[in-house]
């Protein structure tokens, strides 16, 4: 186990402290870092909670210890060419789109999206965060098919029936 993030230093802990003292630690940080209380912020009350999870309990905490000791593991390239480049994940059919890493739709491509959910892709499309997918939704929504088949499966039934 290889550990990337230091909790002792989250914590702002010695290694060699006991656990009562990073209980204390942790909660007076998290007095001070709530989100609730004013200078508050939710990544750091994350990384604190993360940290207490595994510095609280004796053989998580173990074992983080000895991963903190190891070394790091070789690199090795991402690609199997040797490049460095990053494999693109498989795609079933003529579907062939990047994928999403955030939101709720995240690993979605942007034609599985336009399919389940045209007015997030529509929203999207207006958003920073789309920017860099811009081209192919554009293309997405210009095609009709993309579309219509995409408005009927969300098609909504009842008093909020779309038009």
């Amino acid at each position: 186990m290889v550990v990337n993030v230091d909790h002792y230093a989250t914590l702002q802990v010695d290694p060699r402290a006991k656990r009562e003292v990073i209980r204390a630690a942790y909660r007076t940080l998290a007095r001070k870092y709530h989100p609730d209380i004013a200078g508050g912020s939710e990544t750091r009350m994350a990384a604190l909670n993360s940290a207490w999870a595994v510095l609280r309990d004796p053989a998580a905490r173990a074992a983080y210890d000895r991963g903190r000791l190891a070394p790091p593991p070789a690199p090795t390239p991402a690609g199997t060419d040797g490049t460095g480049a990053r494999p693109t994940p498989a795609r079933t059919g003529q579907e062939r789109s990047d994928i999403l890493d955030f939101g709720r739709y995240a690993g979605w491509s942007l034609g599985e999206l336009a399919r389940h959910d045209p007015d997030y892709l529509k929203w999207l499309a207006r958003t920073p965060g789309g920017r860099r997918y811009q081209r192919e939704i554009e293309s997405l929504l210009a095609t009709p098919a993309g579309v219509a088949s995409a408005a009927t499966a969300t098609r909504r039934t009842g008093r909020f029936r779309r038009p």
